[in-house]
């Protein structure tokens, strides 16, 4: 039997961390299954879906805490994995609009008002190439509850701003 881990990690970036991770994974007789990774400022974060035998669990567990001493921290929970979700109910959201403060709760506030689950979220600012204003750039794979639209969840976004624009595509 194999249990399912995700671990969640974050610590100063460096060559060979993600080597590191996957090789103590390795030892321990798991599988790297999904991720997410990335590089925000002089941090390097991230999540990962794993799989090990039952019979690992408390030896992983324990060979992952003791990367801490290379000032990586972890957590690592226990998880199920899910059936795959309707891709009908799927939907690849792109935000632009002119940045400030609150943008994302306002963006996220919208969703959770319908009922929107986010499965994944990414963003950043960037200057606009002729006026060098900063604006707001998101993207996230939505999934949306039986009774949602693709339309009620553009309108929904449209009505924060005038000068937000949202893209939907099926995902």
């Amino acid at each position: 039997m194999t249990i399912s881990l995700v671990l969640s990690f974050i610590c100063a970036d460096r060559p060979g961390l993600v080597n590191n991770l996957s090789e103590t994974i390795a030892a321990s007789g798991g599988s790297w299954l999904e991720s997410r990774l990335a590089r925000l400022a002089d941090k390097f974060a991230g999540i990962v879906l794993v799989s090990v035998p039952a019979a690992n669990q408390a030896a992983l567990t324990a060979a992952l805490h003791g990367l801490a001493a290379s000032g990586l921290n972890i957590t690592v929970e226990s998880s199920a994995l899910l059936a795959a979700d309707n891709p009908a109910s799927a939907l690849l959201l792109s935000v632009v609009g002119h940045d400030r403060p609150g943008i994302v709760r306002d963006v996220t506030e919208s969703l959770t008002a319908l009922g929107v689950n986010i499965d994944e979220f990414s963003s950043t600012i960037e200057s606009a190439a002729f006026t060098g204003e900063t604006m707001f750039r998101a993207s996230a794979r939505l999934h949306l509850p039986d009774a949602v639209t693709g339309e009620a969840v553009r309108q929904s976004l449209e009505r924060l701003a005038d000068e937000i624009m949202v893209d939907l595509a099926p995902a």
